[in-house]
């Protein structure tokens, strides 16, 4: 049954640490919030050298992001992490990936994510932890990645020079091992949370690249267990792939800009490319592979009651990342499909700046319509120029449609059935544009958003939450 009314915030615990329990439980009810998700781990400061940029720089490309709501007084600053709880080893043991070592940090302020997640109930509050689904040891994004073996692979078998997304192959048994022990260790450690968030259970596309994986030695191993056949795949992947490399052209670009949208020309190439069409079902296969091991491990764990809610990109790009809405509705209680617009803009950018460099004769033009088509991100033709897209400053609204957001969160909905799809939409930028980016998630998902996340919402931000979702 599809809840009437859903509003969950994303709280990461640095948050709790610095503003308290009592403090951000009030801001939470007073935005009418009826969830909250954090993750296993607990933060503190470092430098430059020794930790990671707070918020993430997603590539260099979102170092102009600054936090709305201070940490330790500051709005950008570096830090490190430490694990919440202490792993049970013996859980791990023999595996080729091992949880991140408690430390003093863990000792000092850890129980206070277990805290806040029973004071969270007591306000009435459903509760989540968020955690990285191929990204070893998983509890935040920046923090980890896989070994060499498990790095996912073009169709040449180059890993991509450049990524955003740390995830690993999602065929590696060993990240697949690895994740089945440490939803027992959560779950042993935190017995009474309503469920689990797994983030980026797909390859996620940030950058032209990724859309080319996987063809690593675990997804070849996977392939031929699943009966596909991996080097009609990769064959017919790297011949596209050069393509898009040197030999795209204003014709191929015009194709997708006629009256059908470029449906004739996409059918016809999935038929004479049966290769492509396989590679996108091998990747929905692998995603979906993953997250039926998720869901049998726990239940198993913690019973068939305990939810799980996927993480997706939305339409088109989940076509790319590996995410079948009809199939991951059958695994999962929930699919939360981000609405991260300040993404899609870079992600233009990224893609554009590629393909510009690799076919320099490209209408520039021409190639921001097909980009902005291809995406489906606005409600005309977009901006004009590369220039005009990447990663907006904090007061720049961001160059996406309500009625393209809204298109996503419904298409996404009529492949889940009756899995409810809950609009996962971002706090980040200015404020009269979140309120309308807000304002559309809410209607398209028939009330059902997550916000991500806490450290963007200024006091402004939560007194519109309140107004448009109660």
């Amino acid at each position: 049954m599809q809840p009437r009314r859903f509003l969950g915030i994303t709280v990461m615990p640095e948050y709790v640490q610095v503003e308290g329990i009592e403090r951000v439980l009030d801001n939470l009810v007073r935005m009418g919030a009826t969830a909250v998700t954090t993750s296993p781990y607990v933060m503190e400061l470092a430098d430059a050298r020794t930790g990671s940029r707070e918020p993430p720089d997603d590539a260099g490309a979102g170092q102009v992001r600054l936090l709305d709501r201070p940490l330790w007084g500051r709005r950008e600053l570096f830090v490190r992490t430490a694990p919440s709880f202490v792993p049970e080893r013996k859980l791990y043991q023999g595996l080729r990936y091992q949880p991140a070592e408690a430390t003093d940090l863990t000792r000092k302020q850890g129980l206070l994510v277990g805290d806040f997640l029973r004071a969270a109930q007591g306000r009435h509050l459903k509760t989540y932890l968020q955690v990285q689904a191929a990204i070893p040891p998983g509890y935040r994004v920046q923090f980890g990645g896989p070994v060499e073996a498990d790095q996912p692979r073009l169709p040449d078998g180059r890993v991509p020079p450049r990524r955003l997304a740390r995830n690993g192959s999602l065929a590696s048994p060993a990240i697949r091992d690895y994740e089945h022990a440490l939803i027992r260790d959560l779950c042993r450690a935190y017995p009474d949370v309503d469920g689990y968030r797994f983030d980026w259970p797909e390859y996620p596309p940030y950058f032209l690249d990724d859309v080319f994986l996987d063809f690593s030695d675990p997804a070849r191993d996977a392939a031929r267990r699943l009966d596909f056949n991996f080097e009609r795949m990769r064959n017919e992947a790297g011949a596209l792939y050069k393509l898009l490399h040197g030999g795209l052209t204003d014709t191929h670009l015009n194709t997708w800009l006629d009256g059908d949208g470029g449906r004739f020309t996409l059918l016809t190439r999935l038929l004479n490319h049966p290769g492509l069409a396989d590679w996108l079902r091998f990747k929905a296969r692998l995603s979906d592979e993953l997250l039926e091991g998720f869901r049998r491990i726990l239940t198993q764990a913690a019973g068939v009651k305990k939810e799980l809610i996927a993480h997706a990109f939305p339409p088109p790009f989940s076509l790319a990342s590996g995410i079948d809405f009809a199939r991951v509705g059958r695994r999962a209680n929930g699919i939360a499909v981000k609405l991260y617009t300040m993404h899609w803009s870079m992600m233009l950018r990224f893609y554009g700046d590629v393909l510009v460099k690799a076919n320099p004769k490209l209408t520039e033009r021409l190639l921001v319509r097909f980009l902005v088509r291809l995406f489906d991100i606005a409600d005309d033709d977009g901006l004009p120029r590369l220039a005009d897209y990447g990663y907006p400053e904090p007061n720049v609204a961001h160059p996406a449609g309500l009625q393209a957001q809204a298109r996503k969160i419904t298409l996404a909905q009529r492949e889940a059935g009756t899995t409810p799809v809950y609009a996962l939409a971002h706090g980040y930028g200015r404020a009269d544009d979140f309120r309308r980016r807000l304002e559309s998630a809410w209607r398209a998902s028939g009330q059902k958003v997550w916000i991500n996340r806490y450290g963007y919402l200024s006091d402004e931000k939560m007194k519109i939450v309140g107004e448009v979702c109660r």
